[in-house]
């Protein structure tokens, strides 16, 4: 951007007016100035050249000299607004070169020119845009780069290359060779032995995928509950919907019942208070459209589409074997806690994104929440499974939300199949012991495996619930429940015999028991509870405290087994539950015959073992009479309890993973049909993986430099869209994998990574012609003149070929005149001159260096 560097030299020194001085204007103290300059030079013997600004400084004219031995270089320039019409071709620069170097030798040394034109092509003239317009008739259409739900929108909103210039070179040319004055040229592009390309790339292009990621992560900052962004009438009404669920829990307490019971259940309140809540909400009041909505929720809950059932599969299909692709995605949900993609947290991240940028913004992610939260309790309420959802526990590695989810839709399972299930084996399932394979876990890890069950299931103030029995099942129950050393009862939950054993004290086999599943917990869960385990602290009160916390699976195990295994002890029940904690050995008896007996292990008879003290409390009761380990219906309104009372932005702060995730499998699905011509984007993507390594070690979501993470998705996005646009322009993907094509995508991959390419062939070769063709059709647009094709035949016969000039004038001339000539003397040494001149519409300036002889003047 310096003027001194069109002197054509790489060391110097440079003197400048200080910031806040004035500029050197007048014509004596510049001339004081160069004076100065030079005696200095001369003086301490510098070889290296040193400029001064003079003149005003927005004209960049830099004047100097350089002392050598016996030579001395004066540089001179000079700087005008507009180009004198006899100066402006090659001929009237080449007469003040002459001019300047005063050579009076016959005839004159020959002068060396290059010559250097730029061409500038901004309208590009294509068919294809950055942007597929928007289609108003569709229901989700009206939007630039409108997609579907599911789907994020890619791609600059502008044309990603502004410019393109074209420099079109001649070396070495001489003053007898090429022609150029204010009447005819020789220079003409196409005949340009040398072409070189480089491109101008649009700052800051508007990207549709940066753009719905930035907004939505405005939305992290919001405050406003749904009740402040909707109105206090939806509070009010939610309040009517809580007192028809309390008078529907009064009414059925009532001794009589005026109307049948199913009208008074909780489910049917609860919906009546939906109906009423739609019925006076207006549909001009709604921040979302009733048909987007209706279309946004069937994306959510695709399964809404078909008839439910009870056997209808509402989880996540999984597929065994992985490809690499999927395999990234499991990484990704690692690393950035996020959720798998196609889950139902997934796909409600891309649908509040869509919704916040297209639809309507803040509002209508709350109204979409608040329908999200309604449908989910139907479901509850109405034993449907939650589609999009694996099964199994929450998955920690997942977002919380998506354990929130996991969790609700683990309580719907749980409840249909207590439901399901024959009289009596309500709340239990059928679960064999991995100790029955042999292979059975120690007791510390049984143990260990303890901790994760719910804390507080073990209180003995907690409501118990379990299916009514008739009075001869609870007599039975009452009976068999009088104590550990009641004797032998009727047996009670079996499920099979447990490998051939027989129980110590009497050779009846040993029965692997019905017992409860272990209670699901979410991470907040498990941090809740590990704070109050710790609360408990190191006394002999508190750590007694914890291990009953921490025995409430163990004793309804032990429970179980004792209904499953009449006149049973401790040892039978270690040895199923925990084999290496049961130590057998040979021992010679008096008639000298081996025989096999076994005792419990040292841990397991130290006084005070929490195994010892569990058995003698544990009562004689079968898993479908037990306390639930998991109350599904506590945890389900704990959970939609928590759901609702969630705030948009603290949901879109649990959803951010889930969209950064989306964006990264959009951008990497983007940039594979795009690697040859943008080599960098893997090199990028893997640096953004680093990131958010980096980024998720800090556990609050707050602290997460999200807006520089985002910053390098729309990097990335911008690398792709101009790989993508340089790819249409120069037709690499429209014709024959071949030697062309290859030429042709080497060509765009350099012009992404290099300042400047070098076109093979010039205006002659494949990739000279499709630029020749761009201009060529830039031009006839720009004059408004049809193409060969177009003209009518009449015209053709006529010769009105419709010819037109192939490139616009130069936007800017460049000619280096260089020479040998002996200065100031005839007898002078011959020393190099050089003028250097650039030709601009609004610019015209010169920059000489003029060498003279020091010792022979």
């Amino acid at each position: 951007d310096k003027s001194y560097t069109l002197y054509g030299i790489q060391e110097f020194v440079v003197i400048t007016p200080g910031t806040n001085s004035e500029a050197v204007i007048s014509e004596s103290k510049c001339n004081l100035l160069l004076s100065s300059v030079s005696i200095s030079l001369a003086n301490s013997g510098c070889q290296i050249p040193m400029f001064v600004q003079i003149q005003q400084k927005w004209r960049r004219i830099y004047a100097g000299e350089c002392h050598g031995p016996g030579v001395r270089t004066s540089f001179e320039m000079v700087q005008l607004r507009k180009v004198p019409s006899q100066y402006n071709h090659l001929s009237g620069l080449l007469d003040i070169f002459k001019s300047k170097i005063g050579c009076n030798l016959l005839p004159l040394p020959p002068v060396d020119i290059a010559i250097r034109f730029t061409y500038i092509l901004q309208d590009w003239q294509q068919p294809i845009w950055p942007q597929q317009p928007p289609d108003f008739d569709t229901l989700l259409g009206g939007e630039v780069g409108g997609v579907e739900f599911g789907n994020l929108p890619f791609g600059a909103c502008e044309e990603p290359i502004s410019e393109l210039h074209l420099a079109a070179t001649w070396l070495h040319l001489t003053e007898g060779i090429v022609v150029d004055n204010d009447v005819y040229s020789d220079l003409d592009p196409l005949q340009a032995p040398h072409w070189s390309v480089r491109v101008r790339t649009s700052e800051n292009p508007q990207c549709l995928l940066g753009d719905f990621v930035t907004e939505f992560f405005k939305l992290c900052c919001r405050k406003e509950s749904v009740e402040d962004i909707l109105g206090r009438g939806y509070a009010e009404e939610e309040g009517k919907e809580a007192a028809d669920i309390s008078s529907a829990l009064s009414k059925l307490t009532e001794p009589v019942a005026a109307v049948p019971l199913p009208k008074l259940s909780v489910s049917s309140m609860v919906h009546s208070a939906r109906k009423h809540i739609h019925r006076h909400r207006h549909i001009d009041e709604s921040p979302l459209h009733i048909d987007i909505l209706k279309s946004i929720l069937l994306y959510l809950f695709p399964d809404a589409a078909v008839e439910k059932s009870s056997d209808s599969q509402s989880k996540m299909p999984t597929n065994s074997s992985k490809t690499s692709e999927e395999k990234l995605c499991d990484n990704l949900v690692l690393q950035l806690k996020s959720a798998p993609t196609d889950s139902l947290t997934y796909r409600l991240a891309l649908g509040l994104c869509m919704v916040n940028y297209s639809y309507g913004g803040l509002p209508a992610v709350a109204h979409l929440w608040q329908e999200f939260v309604l449908e989910l309790r139907y479901r509850w309420e109405n034993n449907y499974l939650i589609y999009g959802l694996a099964g199994g526990p929450p998955d920690l590695r997942c977002c919380l939300l998506h354990q929130k989810l996991q969790m609700l839709n683990c309580c719907i399972e749980r409840r249909r199949r207590r439901d399901e299930a024959p009289s009596g084996m309500g709340g239990s399932r059928q679960r064999e012991h991995k100790a029955s394979c042999g292979q059975g876990p120690s007791s510390a890890a049984a143990t260990s495996s303890n901790q994760a069950k719910s804390w507080d299931s073990w209180s003995d103030s907690e409501d118990e619930f379990f299916e009514c029995l008739s009075d001869q099942e609870d007599t039975e129950s009452l009976r068999s429940e009088r104590g550990p050393d009641s004797g032998k009862g009727k047996a009670e939950g079996r499920l099979h015999p447990y490998n051939d054993l027989t129980l110590l004290n009497s050779m009846e086999p040993l029965y692997v028991p019905v017992t409860q599943e272990p209670a699901p917990m979410t991470e907040d869960q498990l941090e809740e509870q590990s704070e109050v385990l710790a609360k408990l602290g190191t006394s002999a009160e508190g750590s007694h405290l914890r291990a009953r916390m921490q025995s409430a699976c163990l004793v309804s195990d032990m429970e179980s087994f004792k209904a499953a295994n009449p006149g049973c002890v401790l040892e039978d029940f270690v040895r199923w539950y925990s084999p290496r904690d049961y130590e057998e050995k040979y021992e010679v008896d008096e008639k000298g015959n081996k025989v096999l007996t076994g005792e419990l292990s040292a841990r397991m008879k130290i006084p005070g073992n929490m195994w010892a003290e569990a058995w003698e409390i544990s009562r004689v009761t079968p898993a479908r009479r037990q306390r639930r380990l998991f109350d599904d219906t506590k945890e389900a309104e704990k959970i939609l309890h928590y759901l609702t009372m969630q705030k948009p932005g603290d949901l879109a702060r649990h959803l951010l993973p889930c969209l950064l995730h989306a964006a990264l499998l959009k951008l990497q699905q983007e940039g594979e049909s795009n690697r040859e011509n943008e080599p960098d984007f893997h090199l990028l993507l893997n640096e953004t993986c680093i990131q958010i390594t980096v980024y998720t070690t800090l556990k609050a979501l707050c602290r997460f430099p999200h807006s520089d993470f985002i910053n390098q998705l729309v990097v990335m996005e911008t690398v792709i869209t101009r790989a993508r646009s340089l790819k249409d322009k120069f037709a690499v993907d429209k014709g024959e994998p071949g030697e062309a094509t290859e030429e042709l995508k080497k060509f765009v991959s350099s012009l992404l990574e290099e300042p400047e390419v070098v076109v093979t062939g010039a205006g002659q070769g494949l990739t000279g012609r499709i630029i020749h063709r761009l201009f060529l059709n830039a031009q006839r647009a720009a004059l408004l003149v049809p193409g060969d094709d177009d003209l009518e035949p009449e015209r053709k016969k006529a010769g009105e070929s419709g010819k037109t000039s192939d490139f616009p004038s130069p936007a800017g001339r460049e000619i280096i005149l260089r020479t040998y000539v002996p200065r100031p003397a005839p007898y002078s040494k011959a020393l190099p001159q050089r003028l250097f001149c650039v030709l601009m519409k609004e610019e015209f300036r010169l920059a000489g260096a003029f060498s003279s002889d020091t010792s022979f003047f």
